[in-house]
């Protein structure tokens, strides 16, 4: 059973790391079984209506992972602190992968029209995000709407500046989101401290 398991897990993170490289369209399931090490019969085993439930589940996988990120960072450093991570954390990989590699559940997002549930799924994987963040401020004394809006800006800003340091091949974009964002909270929570 726990070999079945290991499989299955393997799979998810081969698929999510490949979407996040390639794209879901780009990649095969042969693609997925070969990065994964796993046996050709064993996907529809674990995947019995194909390419569609690799996709949701890898992308509702890898939102999760990200979203255990982002509330560990916001209750040890903070929202500001937690905003210049994740933006750390593309950046690295941008920069290791050639700039290939982007966020684990825009490639659902975007292309998803052959896998609604994963469409569905890259969408709460962003909502569930914004709501920890939003959380985080809420509790530092920012008000509801505001810390929501602040928390969707942040989202929305970081998933544009890794787009646009995509296709031009610099981290530009998120070096300046990550010193505005980064200036925009803390004036934020200064001023909701102050209050």
């Amino acid at each position: 059973m726990a070999n079945r398991s290991s499989a299955r897990d393997d799979m998810l993170r081969s698929a999510a790391d490949l979407f996040r490289r390639r794209g879901v369209d780009a990649t095969s399931l042969a693609d997925v079984i070969d990065h994964a090490g796993a046996p050709r019969g064993s996907i529809y085993h674990h995947f019995p209506r194909g390419k569609p439930q690799l996709v949701e589940e890898a992308t509702r996988t890898a939102g999760a992972a990200m979203g255990t990120m982002i509330s560990a960072g916001l209750t040890a450093a903070g929202p500001a602190a937690t905003v210049r991570a994740i933006i750390e954390g593309f950046r690295s990989e941008l920069l290791a992968t050639g700039f290939v590699a982007g966020c684990p559940v825009a490639p659902a997002a975007l292309e998803g029209l052959n896998a609604p549930g994963a469409v569905t799924a890259a969408g709460e994987s962003f909502s569930s995000w914004e709501d920890t963040i939003a959380a985080s401020l809420w509790q530092r004394g920012v008000a509801r709407e505001r810390a929501h809006a602040l928390a969707t800006f942040a989202i929305a800003a970081i998933e544009g500046a890794l787009i646009m340091s995509k296709a031009q091949r610099s981290t530009t974009a998120l070096d300046r989101t990550e010193g505005e964002l980064s200036a925009l909270l803390e004036a934020v929570l200064e001023a909701s401290a102050g209050r």
